[in-house]
């Protein structure tokens, strides 16, 4: 997720990544290394990486946009280390397949919906904002969320809004919504901003009533648990000893989802008790990086997205036999 700030008129941009510095300080360990940057954007940790990496060094910016690849595509002409894939970072270990490398020095993952995307009311993703109910971070891969609430039936839409929202009212929602589409299918950010407003009882001071319910249709259309959970499985293999999983999240459901993996990954096999092992066996061939990093206070006060942001690093210290880095 990027900070953006508006200089002069509204198509000029400048993005500063959240915990920009600190990613990519513990990412970077190796400058002649194999990176990675599953979640490009507007570039702002691809460019900052480049910048720590040698002549022999090279950096594989993947993306589900279409607008982040136009973005990375012009980056690659401008520096030939950089190499683009578009598509999810789930499909992470054919990205990397297509590169022709086996094992990379480091992986980072910035979750979420970016700035742009937010930003943009094309795009679908803002209550605060009008304009077509598309959510989608490629707008290439049907449905939209507006075709989504216009064919889902009632209970999976409650079920999506509290799951991926945790809202408690989200069956006053979803009923709201079957009824409103009898007469018209939800068509703008607006219109379901205001539908939701109405649905529900009681307001949360200082946060939107729509609030979740945007979140929830969002990480349901785009699949981003379900994406996320392949990505840090295919992350941890990809990963050369020494190398890092750097992952940045920004809700509760995708920070619970990342430090139960890690967590899992480092402590290693939970083997029944009695059962006679040797010390290899118990050994995790991982190892947490530091405790949960989070914004400080100036990068807030810069930006109130970061507030919710919370970085894990895990880092694998052996090869699947035990032994370990030579380097």
């Amino acid at each position: 997720m990027t900070v953006e700030r508006r200089e002069g008129s509204a198509e000029h941009y400048r993005h500063r990544s959240v915990l920009l510095d600190s990613a990519v300080e513990l990412l970077v360990s190796d400058s002649a290394g194999r990176y990675v940057d599953g979640t490009f954007g507007r570039g702002g940790h691809s460019r900052l990486i480049l910048a720590h990496l040698d002549s022999a060094g090279a950096l594989l910016g993947i993306d589900k946009d279409p607008q982040a690849i136009e973005s990375a595509q012009s980056l690659s002409e401008e520096d030939g280390r950089f190499r683009v894939f578009h598509g999810s970072f789930a499909e992470l270990g054919q990205a990397i397949d297509q590169q022709g490398w086996s094992l990379v020095h480091g992986i980072l993952l910035d979750l979420g919906v970016s700035s742009p995307q937010l930003d943009d009311a094309e795009r679908g993703f803002s209550f605060m904002r009008n304009g077509p109910l598309d959510m989608r971070m490629n707008p290439e891969q049907p449905p939209s969320a507006a075709q989504w609430l216009a064919e889902a039936d009632e209970q999976e839409i409650a079920n999506v809004i509290f799951r991926y929202g945790d809202e408690r009212f989200s069956r006053r929602i979803a009923r709201r919504i079957v009824e409103r589409r009898k007469e018209k299918a939800l068509q703008t950010t607006f219109e379901l901003a205001e539908l939701v407003a109405g649905a529900v009882p009681r307001k949360e001071k200082h946060k939107h009533p729509a609030t979740r319910t945007f979140q929830a249709v969002r990480i349901f259309i785009n699949r981003e648990l379900e994406d996320l959970e392949a990505g840090l499985a295919a992350g941890a293999k990809r990963l050369l000893p020494g190398g890092r999983l750097v992952v940045i999240s920004f809700h509760s459901l995708e920070d619970r989802l990342v430090k139960r993996f890690m967590r899992d990954l480092a402590r290693g096999p939970r083997l029944p008790k009695g059962v006679p092992v040797t010390a290899e066996q118990e050994a995790s061939g991982f190892r947490l990086v530091r405790k949960a990093l989070k914004a400080d206070e100036q990068e807030v006060n810069d930006n109130v997205r970061a507030r919710s942001a919370v970085m894990r690093v895990l880092e694998r210290v052996s090869d699947s036999d035990g032994s370990q880095r030579s380097n």
